[in-house]
């Protein structure tokens, strides 16, 4: 049986390598383990791309969104 706190959830999906390299540094920062997951190629046609995916726990998306997000305001 899974416990919600092991599922793990897309927090972000960006284009850019470093930009979710720096994410997850921010996180480990904060204490939340995240994950990177590179979209794989596509071919339809044309290949295509999902973008570097950063995850994290469940439980801990909520607080990582929130840091993410301030983060994020300080830049604008």
């Amino acid at each position: 049986m899974n416990n919600n706190s092991d599922t793990l959830v897309t927090l972000t999906i960006t284009s850019f390598i470093h930009q979710v390299e720096i994410a997850k540094t921010i996180l480990s920062n904060h204490g939340i383990d995240s994950f990177i997951f590179d979209g794989n190629v596509t071919y339809t046609g044309l290949p295509s791309s999902e973008g570097y995916k950063l995850k994290v726990n469940a439980a801990d998306f909520e607080k990582a969104k929130e840091i993410l997000d301030e983060i994020n305001s300080e830049d604008n």
